[in-house]
Parts: structure tokens; sequence; C-alpha cells
């Protein structure tokens, strides 16, 4: 005859409910080893610890869900602001730096510039329209995603105002449409950082092509007809 093993004894209880209710004054002498520390400890006290622990991990997942509410909040609000600066510019040429400014200013970025091409004739000599080759705007509509990452002596990276602090940047292409629309891209959003994290790889880019896309509706009023 085989012996019975400890699965023997788990199947036998998993099928037998009704076991521990025949034999109650063995629950009171089960004896089992505490996590914290070797003591011995009964049955109802370890459910009492792995019930604590339960609402401890519980109440540690609600103050994260509580604190990244409060951060979307404030995202929200900050893009709310951002937005509504854009709706209030009434002069198309002013709206580019307006948005660079405000974006920097709202979201804390040390650096941002800005850079459209193919506008209409009356921007053409604008600041915004000038310095950029074929080959960065070939660049741009490559991209269908910001990227985001250290600066590899992006030519973009030499819009900023001081492109020597530019550890880490995110390119964000401007088109119409979503961020990932085909056709090519008219202008390029570059956002910088001294802190080489700041913009990574790993990050998330929902919030960049919101970014993006938003720019791009409210610039392609500067484009040619």
């Amino acid at each position: 005859m085989e012996p019975i093993t400890e699965q023997d004894i788990a199947n036998f209880l998993i099928n037998s409910p009704d076991f521990f209710e025949r034999h109650a004054q063995l629950l009171a002498s089960v004896q089992l080893t505490s996590p914290h520390g070797n003591r011995a400890v009964s049955l109802q006290e370890r459910q009492a610890e792995m019930l604590r622990e339960k609402i401890k991990a519980l109440e540690q997942r609600i103050m994260e869900m509580v604190r990244h509410g409060n951060d979307n909040m404030v995202i929200a609000d900050r893009m709310q602001r951002w937005v509504l600066t854009l709706l209030r510019v009434s002069e198309s040429r002013e709206l580019p730096q307006r948005l660079a400014d405000e974006l920097a200013r709202q979201f804390i970025v040390p650096q941002v510039a800005i850079r459209v091409w193919g506008v209409d004739d009356a921007y053409a000599d604008e600041a915004f329209a000038s310095g950029v080759s074929e080959d960065a705007q070939a660049f741009a509509s490559s991209l269908t995603a910001p990227y985001c990452g250290v600066n590899n002596g992006f030519e973009a990276a030499q819009w900023l105002a001081d492109p020597s602090v530019a550890a880490s940047v995110a390119l964000l292409p401007l088109r119409a449409g979503a961020i990932n629309s085909p056709g090519a891209a008219f202008g390029m959003l570059v956002l910088a950082s001294p802190d080489s994290q700041r913009f990574h790889s790993g990050m998330g880019t929902d919030f960049l092509e919101r970014i993006a896309e938003l720019a791009s509706a409210a610039l392609s009023r500067l484009r040619e007809a």
C-alpha cells in the first residue's frame, strides 16, 4: 500500500468541506508559523494576519489610485489652460511662439522650439518658418509617434535657445489629423531638458501625442491655402 501524501490529504479536505464541521476541535489546535518571525500562531490568528496584509495592500492600491487621479486632474487642468491660450491668440504669426512659451510654462519644460514649413507666403519670413532642411522635414514625416530619448545631435535640437544643455528631447511631428495619419508632416515641436531621463525611450507617449495633435490643429491656419 502506497503511503498517504500531502496531496492526498489536501484532496481529501477539498472534497470533504464538512470535515472541520465534524471535527471543529481540530481548528483550535492547529498551529502555523507566523511570517513575522518563527513563533507558532493559531489558525485564526494566521487568518487574521492574512486579512490585515490584504487590507494593507488594498489601502496602498487605493492611495495609488487617488494619487494618480490627482495627477491626472493637474495635467488636465494644465492642458486646458494651454489650449485656452491658443484659442485666445488672434494674430496668427504670434501663435507658434505663444504655443511654445505656454507649453514650457504649464508643463515645466526647460526648452521648447517649433518649426513649421509649407506656410502661407505671409509667414514665409518668420523665424518659425526658416532654417529647416529637407532632411529634417523628411525625418519629421517619418515619425508616426513622438521620439523620446537622448539628443543624438538632431538638427531639430539646433532650433532650441541653448542646444548644448539639451540632454534628452521629445520630437513631435505636426501633421493634419492624428499623429500617425498618413501624409507628410508640416512641422515639428521640440521639447528638451538637461535631465537625461526627462524624455526617455521607455516613457508613455499618449500625452505627447495629444499635445502634437492639438498643436497641429492650432497651427494649421499658417499653412498655404
